[in-house]
């Protein structure tokens, strides 16, 4: 107990000054701070305002870059040739894809896809290039309508005959220019049409403010359909136009065959004709003598070269295997040979 209740008296802590000359250092010190600090929200600033300026460039710069990217002949046809005006969009670049077609005789086509956007207007345009040349171009209207540079005329064939005329400069062909000069004698009342002139036949339709022309190619009653131009419009607006003119020759305009002939050749080439499907041969099928439907329509061969064919479609009793109902048999409408049998499914 006596340990207890005398236990050693605390001694008092003894307090301790700051010297005159450590209060000094400790004030500059803290003067210093302060200082560094009015100067580091200043430069943050200053570092935050460049980089919102640096991000508008990037910004405007990205637009201009996404036009330049492409070919020159892209932003060119639309300011020429559609007269949308491209100042009024924000571009950008959804996609581009270069090939070479060996079914095309070894063209080279690039397709391109943009994205147009501003407040009052969005819209995707596609654009197809073949040996450098515009083969396809499509406009897909996503909200409003497209805005261009300059009036338009009120009706399809005035905006038909405009286009195919600054395309024709565009371009700087001589089928082109024929092409403007054949349509300039559609007049305004004219809602169905089809005339020639040379080797180029028009076929006109309309109705209201949509339209089609169909330019195509023709010689010794035969029509290239894939040697053509064609131009789609809605609501007055180019909706899709494509171009196969200048990349398809003519291999020959002779048809020695018949339709009747083609028939009976397309026939007779069934009889030794057979299929696979899941490893299993099929010769033993049976071929209805109705209905039995032909086309006339040239295709290619050799490369580019167009040449007169049938296709000759015979409908089978049966769906057989590989859900094969019909067979298409391929005949040359020169020499009578047959090209390629298909099977077709139900």
């Amino acid at each position: 107990m006596k340990v207890v209740e005398e236990a050693p008296p605390v001694q008092p802590k003894k307090r301790t000054s700051l010297s005159l000359k450590w209060k000094a250092t400790l004030g500059i010190l803290l003067v210093g701070l302060i200082l560094f600090s009015s100067m580091a929200t200043l430069q943050f600033g200053a570092l935050n305002q460049a980089t919102n300026e640096r991000d508008n460039l990037q910004s405007k710069d990205n637009q201009l870059l996404s036009w330049s990217n492409t070919t020159n002949s892209a932003i060119s046809f639309l300011q020429q040739v559609t007269q949308i005006d491209t100042s009024h969009y924000q571009a950008t670049l959804l996609s581009n894809t270069v090939e070479q077609r060996s079914d095309l005789g070894g063209a080279l086509e690039q397709i391109m896809t943009y994205s147009l956007t501003s407040s009052d207007s969005k819209m995707d345009v596609v654009f197809r290039f073949r040996n450098n040349q515009l083969s396809r171009y499509q406009i897909i209207l996503l909200e409003g309508s497209p805005v261009y540079s300059q009036a338009q005329p009120y009706n399809v064939l005035g905006v038909a005959k405009g286009l195919l005329g600054r395309l024709a400069t565009y371009e700087n062909t001589a089928y082109l220019a024929n092409m403007s000069s054949l349509l300039s004698m559609v007049n305004a009342q004219t809602q169905n049409i089809q005339i020639s002139e040379g080797n180029i036949k028009l076929n006109f339709t309309s109705q209201g403010n949509s339209a089609q022309i169909l330019l195509m190619y023709t010689e010794n009653g035969v029509d290239y359909s894939p040697k053509s131009l064609s131009l789609i419009f809605d609501n007055n607006d180019l909706e899709t136009l494509t171009d196969g003119w200048f990349l398809f020759t003519i291999g020959s305009t002779t048809v020695n065959i018949s339709n009747d002939s083609a028939v009976e050749l397309a026939k007779n080439a069934l009889n030794s004709y057979s299929w696979t499907s899941n490893g299993t041969t099929v010769s033993n099928f049976n071929v209805l003598a109705q209905p039995v439907t032909v086309v006339f329509h040239p295709n290619t061969k050799n490369g580019l070269a167009l040449y007169p064919q049938y296709t000759v479609t015979f409908y089978l009793d049966n769906v057989y295997p590989g859900n094969v109902n019909s067979i298409s048999v391929e005949v040359w409408a020169d020499s009578g040979k047959v090209a390629q049998i298909k099977t077709q499914n139900s």
